[in-house]
């Protein structure tokens, strides 16, 4: 079981140069005793590549994404790239792919959003022949994918798989195709009754649940900020399922916010429900300073 957190944390907002603060966060976060970092992947930085920077430079840590979308960028180039971030941290890297919001997206990039369980069933089958550096090839209705060259990255083998998967049938591609899953604001009872029996003990996935948690004296002043940047989620189908299944009626209501012991409280009730990492996130929604108290708290557990 291990911990870990999810950056930006909230209070990067400042930096004149997000990879060399992002870089020194994941410092801290080593320092403090965290076993990871994941970075999120919008419309800004790269997350990939993030995390190869930040893995070469602060040995020891593992780090990975939280998650890439699969829309938008083609499975060869998300399998290139994770090769490239393993090879550059000693495989120390784990990729971490979703869906992504399509209400979100596809305004973007002004694409038309394929359906989303064959684009996700079709993208792992390819990810998975590159990342086992296989000769691929591939073709289906939403991905084709058929390279005249090898797509191998030496030093780049081992990458692990995880899927931001919360509903039925994004969870039953994962159980088939991924090495785990990364689900976020899936709390306890959502966890241990819908996520972790998808699984069907033909392997022990990866199960990293990500926690928004900050450690703090002032809980109401948190908990407003938290109602605010986490509501959005509340109005998404697939969040909005999985709040339903947890029984709770907004998304701060999963906040862990509060003292140390209530902090860490909270986070043992995850590994109680089958998680086998937990990784924290908007620690610093707040200040800095509540990202250092809670990764301090995290690294003590």
């Amino acid at each position: 079981m291990t911990i870990g957190a999810v950056l930006p944390a909230g209070d990067a907002g400042h930096a004149k140069n997000i990879v060399d603060e992002l870089i020194a966060q994941t410092r801290e976060a080593a320092i403090a005793g965290l076993s990871s970092v994941w970075f999120t992947q919008i419309f800004d930085h790269d997350a990939i590549s993030l995390a190869a920077l930040a893995g070469r430079e602060v040995p020891g840590i593992e780090v990975g994404t939280a998650v890439v979308p699969l829309y938008s960028r083609h499975p060869l180039v998300i399998a290139s790239l994770a090769q490239t971030a393993q090879a550059a941290t000693a495989g120390r890297f784990t990729l971490g792919v979703g869906l992504g919001v399509r209400g979100l997206l596809e305004p973007a990039y002004g694409l038309d959003y394929p359906p989303p369980i064959r684009l996700l069933r079709e993208s792992l089958e390819v990810l998975n022949q590159a990342l086992d550096g296989e000769q691929v090839s591939f073709a289906g209705s939403a991905v084709v994918a058929r390279p005249s060259l090898p797509t191998a990255v030496p030093g780049g083998d081992g990458v692990q798989l995880l899927v931001a998967a919360m509903a039925p049938q994004t969870l039953r591609a994962t159980a088939e195709f991924a090495d785990g899953t990364i689900p976020f604001l899936a709390g306890p009872r959502a966890l241990e009754r819908h996520i972790v029996p998808a699984f069907d003990g033909s392997f022990e996935p990866r199960i990293v649940a990500a926690v928004p948690a900050v450690v703090t004296d002032d809980v109401d002043a948190v908990r407003a900020i938290a109602a605010v940047s986490l509501g959005y989620y509340g109005d998404i189908p697939s969040y909005r399922q999985i709040l339903d299944v947890e029984g709770v009626a907004h998304p701060a209501d999963l906040a862990l916010i509060g003292s140390e012991a209530e902090v860490a409280a909270g986070i043992r009730r995850y590994f109680d429900a089958g998680a086998t990492d937990v990784v924290l996130i908007q620690s610093g929604m707040r200040s800095s300073a509540d990202r250092l108290r809670t990764w301090q708290l995290a690294g003590s557990l």
